[in-house]
């Protein structure tokens, strides 16, 4: 097989699971950071809870386009199903810090600002490792090739043909 050239990118494996989780760190944290800031800004032009969202979504497909070129190295942008999977799996971790700091709310009435953003922190890195795992295991996975005896690598298959109604002749 040949080596990986600067005009090929690397699979998301090739790249190792801890430079892309440190990848995924500095792009999905920065775009955070960047985000927390941005949400008041938005939010002098329209509702808070509708300027939240907003940034979110903004955030999210930044994000996923990142982490598809930088952190996974695909080599390409991310197509729509990509971005689907992505802000599933950001849905996915925005309800586990929901669920965490109602967990919180339950178990004690009045906690302390201190004591909710120790658990959200928690809540929210628990849910970014599950995030970095879902999206390097499903999302941004490279196809599968196999590798022939000989070294060479076998084409991927084509896709199927879709399937087409046949109405009989009258």
């Amino acid at each position: 097989m040949e080596p990986q050239t600067a005009d090929r990118p690397q699979s998301p494996s090739a790249r190792g699971p801890v430079a892309s989780f440190v990848r995924f760190v500095v792009c999905g944290g920065g775009i955070g950071v960047l985000s927390s800031f941005a949400v008041p800004l938005v939010a002098m032009t329209m509702p808070w809870a509708m300027a939240n969202a907003v940034i979110t979504v903004a955030s999210t497909l930044l994000c996923t386009e990142l982490h598809a070129l930088f952190t996974f190295g695909t080599g390409s942008r991310p197509g729509r199903r990509r971005h689907l999977q992505s802000s599933g799996s950001a849905a996915a971790a925005y309800a586990v810090t929901c669920a965490a700091m109602f967990l919180l709310h339950l178990v004690q009435s009045t906690p302390g600002m201190r004591t909710e953003q120790a658990v959200y922190l928690a809540a929210s890195a628990l849910a970014g490792i599950g995030r970095f795992l879902v999206l390097r295991v499903f999302v941004f996975t490279a196809p599968r090739r196999t590798v022939r005896p000989s070294g060479t690598v076998a084409p991927l298959p084509a896709p199927p043909l879709p399937r087409t109604a046949v109405t009989p002749a009258c």
